[in-house]
């Protein structure tokens, strides 16, 4: 569990030896197809089986999703749990991928000896049949490493470079796309060390704080959103701004293959308090987040190599789409406990195809996504962590996606009275409805007046007077049969 609420980290390059040079352009890397992977999060499967690593990677397979970036950090566990994962795969003979992301917020990285671990742990599994590669080299990323200079003297280019990407042992062995967080306008001093840029952070409108709401979404009442409101969020919701950012400083640094990958995500929320990992906040999730973030990537693909989904099961930031088992971060079954996700995983397979192959398949059966918050966005519980930060960003509606196979009609309710009805075409459909205090999600699909899924799920109410705060998603979904 991780994150990095800015985007930059300014400074932290003063001391870099290479600016002067005149950054050389270099082709974008043909070598690496088009992939859509899943952010694991390795810290919480101490106690996961072979076969645990098999149910996961199956059903991702199943979903459309390539492989998993192990995020793995210094725990005890990780080399054991990493052989688990490829063991796994191998023994499903399947094609599925996997590479290191090394959490660099875990791994020790202020002496030269520190590298060797990161360096050791690369080699150990580079020849491993599942090890996902580009030009015959192991893949390999990272969350953060920014601020590692591997003991020279606060170079962290250098460091990089000395201790990995061109250190003896592992020198043309590595396809290094790291997630930096850093100005991407700094990108130009790490020639020799990024082959890529893994832009963590592009999957959220993190730019989006009600701080700046009166100048980023000018005129627009977040207690009453109206369609110019939602028409002006919809220019940060699922953006390509920040891609084009990091797209166009990658191609400064001299001699990269500038394979770029671009996040996902369907949701952010993460509510710690003080006493523990002290993480309060929410990013925007709304306007159909996850659908429009893939359908802008789509938009995009011939600049985008690779996408990884930001999570399969980072529980804690309540941005996971895969199935609830291993550990918990202590504290957050609060939020987690009855929320699945695996609605947004169904989506899945839909559009990363589009992303891989550049069309849309064909949807053979009627799906229906429906997703909202337990309660009121203003409600107002004795909650000792007190609600996080913008969540007044949010609105009280239910969201539902359809992939029809052909026209229809929706019906969405949230009592027995507030029911509308909307047209739906074949492919992708995006509603919403605002959701009335205690009410329910109800979805009705129709075609030539028959009904063809009809998705009440049990266990929501839109609790007006809930006991804590809770700013996840309860995610249902059904499929025609």
């Amino acid at each position: 569990m991780h994150f990095r609420s800015t985007l930059y980290s300014v400074g932290l390059l003063a001391a870099a030896a290479f600016v002067n040079a005149a950054p050389l352009k270099a082709p974008r890397q043909s070598g690496v197809p088009k992939v859509v992977v899943a952010h694991h999060i390795v810290g919480l499967t101490a106690a996961f089986t072979v076969d645990d690593w098999k149910s996961d990677i199956s059903l991702a397979q199943a979903n459309g999703i390539d492989g998993f970036a192990l995020n793995i950090g210094n725990d005890p566990f990780t080399s054991t749990q990493a052989d688990n994962a490829f063991t796994a795969a191998e023994q499903l003979a399947s094609n599925f991928k996997l590479f290191f992301s090394f959490d660099m917020s875990s791994f020790p990285c202020k002496a030269t000896g520190d590298a060797v671990q990161i360096r050791q742990l690369t080699l150990n599994f580079a020849s491993r049949p599942n090890q996902f590669t580009v030009d015959g080299k192991a893949f390999v990323s990272t969350f953060a490493g920014e601020a590692c200079d591997f003991g020279h003297g606060g170079d962290v280019p250098g460091g990089w470079k000395a201790e990995y990407t061109q250190h003896p042992e592992t020198t043309g062995k590595v396809h290094f796309v790291p997630s930096f967080f850093i100005d991407p306008a700094t990108f130009s001093t790490f020639s020799g060390v990024m082959d890529g840029d893994f832009n963590f952070n592009s999957g959220w409108p993190i730019d989006l704080k009600v701080a700046q709401a009166g100048t980023l979404l000018p005129g627009v009442d977040l207690n009453n959103i109206d369609a110019n409101g939602e028409t002006a969020l919809q220019k940060f919701i699922g953006s390509f701004d920040t891609d084009n950012a990091h797209i166009t400083n990658l191609a400064n640094v001299q001699g990269s293959a500038q394979t770029y990958m671009a996040a996902v995500a369907p949701w952010f929320f993460t509510h710690f308090g003080a006493d523990t990992f002290n993480k309060n906040f929410i990013f925007d999730g709304d306007e159909h987040l996850w659908v429009s973030r893939w359908e802008n990537l789509i938009a995009n693909r011939d600049k985008v190599s690779l996408i990884e989904i930001v999570t399969w099961n980072d529980f804690g930031e309540s941005h996971y789409i895969g199935p609830q088992h291993g550990q918990l971060p202590p504290g957050s079954e609060a939020w987690v406990n009855g929320f699945d996700h695996q609605g947004w995983l169904s989506l899945t397979n839909f559009f990363a195809t589009q992303f891989k192959t550049g069309q849309a398949p064909a949807v053979e059966k009627d799906q229906l996504v429906m997703w909202a918050r337990p309660h009121p966005k203003n409600a107002t519980p004795a909650d000792p962590v007190g609600p996080p930060t913008d969540f007044q960003l949010f609105q009280d509606k239910m969201w539902a996606v359809v992939l029809a196979s052909a026209d229809g009609k929706l019906t969405l309710s949230s009592t027995d009275s507030d029911a509308q009805t909307f047209d739906i075409k074949a492919g992708v459909n995006k509603l919403s409805l605002p959701i009335q205090p205690n009410g329910f999600m109800h979805g009705v699909l129709t075609r030539n007046d028959q009904t063809v899924i009809d998705l009440k799920p049990d266990g929501f109410t839109f609790n007006p007077n809930p006991t804590a705060f809770n700013y996840n998603a309860f995610v249902a979904q059904a499929t025609a049969q």
